[in-house]
């Protein structure tokens, strides 16, 4: 079964490559990998949810947020190499907005995690780093980039 026919079987679309907001491209192909700059949770143009988490949004709003920034990473590879062209996801970095004393980064990023793991199943393990800092760019509660290989 191909990517987009998983995609489909799930119910789920990939949204519109979101623009930079800045000098920066949304994916960039080298070799046999395709790296994805940071994907904040940008739904039709706008962020549903801004602050820091653990204080303005709950741990559980950030993991849903952090599933659209794994779609938004998603339609940037699909727009520049086509999502079927993936063979594997190999890294996930994530940034939590965290209010002081935060600690459940990881819980947060389980929320992009485990879109890889339902769409691309064993091709979606992937390596991951969770970070908290203290602000993000509009005042994301969340943004997640990732590494994939390509056919």
């Amino acid at each position: 079964m191909s990517w987009s026919a998983r995609l489909a079987e799930l119910d789920i679309s990939l949204p519109p490559v979101v623009a930079p907001v800045a000098a920066y491209a949304p994916a960039v192909r080298t070799g046999s990998h395709v790296y994805t700059a940071g994907q904040v949770p940008m739904v039709a143009g706008s962020l549903p949810a801004t602050g820091k988490v653990g204080a303005e949004v709950t741990a559980e709003q950030a993991q849903d947020l952090a599933r659209t920034c794994a779609l938004n990473a998603l339609a940037a590879v699909h727009d520049l190499v086509g999502i079927d062209a993936v063979v594997r996801v190999v890294k996930v970095v994530g940034f939590v907005a965290s209010a002081e004393g935060f600690t459940g980064q990881p819980g947060v990023l389980n929320g992009a995690s485990e879109l890889l793991g339902e769409v691309f199943a064993e091709a979606g393990v992937h390596a991951r780093s969770a970070v908290g800092v203290a602000e993000l760019p509009m005042g994301a509660p969340v943004e997640v980039e990732m590494i994939v290989e390509v056919a």
